[in-house]
Protein backbone atom coordinates (compact mmCIF):
# COMPACT_ATOMS: atom_id res chain seq x y z
CA UNK A 1 0.00 0.00 0.00
CA UNK A 2 1.09 3.54 -0.80
CA UNK A 3 -0.41 6.67 0.71
CA UNK A 4 -0.11 10.10 -0.92
CA UNK A 5 -0.97 13.39 0.73
CA UNK A 6 -1.46 16.13 -1.86
CA UNK A 7 -1.00 19.44 -0.04
CA UNK A 8 -1.63 22.87 -1.47
CA UNK A 9 0.57 25.58 0.06
CA UNK A 10 -0.96 27.80 2.73
CA UNK A 11 -2.31 31.27 1.96
CA UNK A 12 0.39 33.61 0.69
CA UNK A 13 0.90 37.33 0.87
CA UNK A 14 0.56 39.77 -2.00
CA UNK A 15 1.56 42.76 0.17
CA UNK A 16 5.03 43.30 -1.33
CA UNK A 17 4.50 44.02 -5.02
CA UNK A 18 8.26 44.03 -5.61
CA UNK A 19 8.43 40.27 -4.96
CA UNK A 20 7.99 37.89 -7.85
CA UNK A 21 5.47 35.07 -7.49
CA UNK A 22 8.15 32.51 -6.59
CA UNK A 23 9.30 34.48 -3.54
CA UNK A 24 5.95 35.35 -1.98
CA UNK A 25 5.83 34.42 1.75
CA UNK A 26 2.90 33.12 3.74
CA UNK A 27 0.47 35.70 5.07
CA UNK A 28 -0.91 35.71 8.63
CA UNK A 29 -3.70 33.30 7.75
CA UNK A 30 -1.21 30.95 6.09
CA UNK A 31 1.08 31.10 9.13
CA UNK A 32 -1.91 30.11 11.29
CA UNK A 33 -3.38 27.44 9.01
CA UNK A 34 -0.19 25.49 8.22
CA UNK A 35 0.55 24.50 11.83
CA UNK A 36 -3.15 23.77 12.39
CA UNK A 37 -3.18 21.34 9.46
CA UNK A 38 0.11 19.81 10.58
CA UNK A 39 -1.35 19.24 14.04
CA UNK A 40 -4.40 17.64 12.43
CA UNK A 41 -2.09 15.16 10.67
CA UNK A 42 -0.17 14.54 13.89
CA UNK A 43 -3.41 13.86 15.76
CA UNK A 44 -4.28 11.26 13.12
CA UNK A 45 -0.87 9.60 13.63
CA UNK A 46 0.38 10.49 10.15
CA UNK A 47 4.14 10.39 9.61
CA UNK A 48 5.51 10.70 6.08
CA UNK A 49 8.49 8.77 4.83
CA UNK A 50 9.27 11.63 2.45
CA UNK A 51 8.16 15.21 1.82
CA UNK A 52 8.60 16.63 -1.66
CA UNK A 53 7.87 20.33 -2.13
CA UNK A 54 7.96 23.08 -4.66
CA UNK A 55 10.92 25.27 -3.71
CA UNK A 56 8.75 28.41 -3.99
CA UNK A 57 8.87 30.23 -0.66
CA UNK A 58 5.18 29.77 0.26
CA UNK A 59 5.23 26.03 -0.56
CA UNK A 60 8.52 25.32 1.20
CA UNK A 61 7.36 27.28 4.26
CA UNK A 62 4.16 25.23 4.34
CA UNK A 63 6.13 21.99 4.02
CA UNK A 64 8.54 23.02 6.79
CA UNK A 65 5.76 24.01 9.18
CA UNK A 66 3.79 20.82 8.60
CA UNK A 67 6.97 18.72 8.89
CA UNK A 68 7.74 20.35 12.25
CA UNK A 69 4.21 19.72 13.53
CA UNK A 70 4.23 16.01 12.66
CA UNK A 71 7.81 15.52 13.90
CA UNK A 72 9.37 14.76 10.51
CA UNK A 73 13.16 14.75 11.02
CA UNK A 74 14.53 14.17 7.51
CA UNK A 75 15.32 16.86 4.95
CA UNK A 76 12.46 18.04 2.77
CA UNK A 77 13.16 17.39 -0.92
CA UNK A 78 12.71 20.55 -2.99
CA UNK A 79 11.71 19.80 -6.57
CA UNK A 80 11.68 22.78 -8.97
CA UNK A 81 9.43 20.91 -11.40
CA UNK A 82 6.50 21.18 -8.97
CA UNK A 83 6.39 24.97 -9.35
CA UNK A 84 3.90 25.78 -12.15
CA UNK A 85 3.67 22.07 -13.01
CA UNK A 86 1.01 20.59 -15.21
CA UNK A 87 -0.76 17.50 -13.94
CA UNK A 88 1.24 15.09 -16.12
CA UNK A 89 4.47 16.40 -14.56
CA UNK A 90 3.10 15.93 -11.04
CA UNK A 91 1.88 12.43 -11.86
CA UNK A 92 5.31 11.59 -13.22
CA UNK A 93 6.95 12.92 -10.04
CA UNK A 94 4.72 10.67 -7.95
CA UNK A 95 5.74 7.69 -10.06
CA UNK A 96 9.42 8.48 -9.34
CA UNK A 97 9.03 8.34 -5.54
CA UNK A 98 11.29 5.58 -4.28
CA UNK A 99 9.30 2.49 -3.35
CA UNK A 100 10.91 2.28 0.10
CA UNK A 101 8.65 5.26 0.92
CA UNK A 102 5.10 4.17 1.71
CA UNK A 103 3.78 7.57 2.82
CA UNK A 104 4.58 10.69 0.80
CA UNK A 105 3.63 14.36 1.12
CA UNK A 106 3.61 16.38 -2.12
CA UNK A 107 3.39 20.14 -1.47
CA UNK A 108 2.55 22.30 -4.46
CA UNK A 109 0.36 24.83 -6.20
CA UNK A 110 -2.87 25.16 -8.09
CA UNK A 111 -3.97 24.40 -10.71
CA UNK A 112 -1.63 21.37 -10.66
CA UNK A 113 -2.57 19.95 -7.25
CA UNK A 114 -6.29 20.21 -8.01
CA UNK A 115 -5.80 18.49 -11.35
CA UNK A 116 -3.76 15.73 -9.68
CA UNK A 117 -6.45 15.17 -7.04
CA UNK A 118 -9.04 15.00 -9.80
CA UNK A 119 -6.94 12.56 -11.81
CA UNK A 120 -6.21 10.26 -8.88
CA UNK A 121 -9.46 10.34 -6.88
CA UNK A 122 -12.03 12.36 -8.80
CA UNK A 123 -12.21 15.45 -6.55
CA UNK A 124 -14.02 17.87 -8.84
CA UNK A 125 -13.23 21.21 -7.26
CA UNK A 126 -10.37 23.61 -6.86
CA UNK A 127 -8.34 22.55 -3.82
CA UNK A 128 -8.22 25.49 -1.36
CA UNK A 129 -5.04 26.79 0.23
CA UNK A 130 -3.53 24.52 2.88
CA UNK A 131 -5.89 21.67 1.96
CA UNK A 132 -4.70 18.09 2.30
CA UNK A 133 -6.01 15.29 0.09
CA UNK A 134 -5.16 11.81 1.40
CA UNK A 135 -5.27 8.98 -1.14
CA UNK A 136 -4.43 5.35 -0.45
CA UNK A 137 -3.28 3.15 -3.32
CA UNK A 138 -3.62 -0.60 -3.39
CA UNK A 139 -0.18 -1.24 -4.92
CA UNK A 140 3.41 -1.72 -3.86
CA UNK A 141 5.08 0.65 -6.32
CA UNK A 142 4.58 4.36 -6.93
CA UNK A 143 4.89 3.55 -10.63
CA UNK A 144 1.52 1.79 -10.35
CA UNK A 145 -0.58 4.48 -8.64
CA UNK A 146 -3.73 5.38 -10.55
CA UNK A 147 -7.38 6.25 -10.10
CA UNK A 148 -8.16 2.54 -10.54
CA UNK A 149 -6.26 1.51 -7.40
CA UNK A 150 -6.68 4.74 -5.42
CA UNK A 151 -9.17 5.46 -2.66
CA UNK A 152 -9.82 8.92 -1.23
CA UNK A 153 -9.32 8.56 2.53
CA UNK A 154 -9.71 12.16 3.66
CA UNK A 155 -9.97 15.69 2.36
CA UNK A 156 -9.18 18.31 4.97
CA UNK A 157 -8.90 22.08 4.70
CA UNK A 158 -8.78 24.89 7.28
CA UNK A 159 -12.20 26.41 6.55
CA UNK A 160 -13.79 23.04 7.25
CA UNK A 161 -12.93 23.71 10.91
CA UNK A 162 -13.74 27.43 11.00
Amino acid sequence: MKRLYIIRHAKSSWDDESLDDYNRPLNKRGEKNAPFMGQLLKDKGVMPDTIISSPAKRAMSTAEIIAKEVGFQKPITPNPYIYEAFVNTLQEMVSYIHDTNDVAFLVGHNPGVSALAYMLCDIRESIPTCAIVEIEFNCDSWMDVSKENGTLKSYEYPKKYA
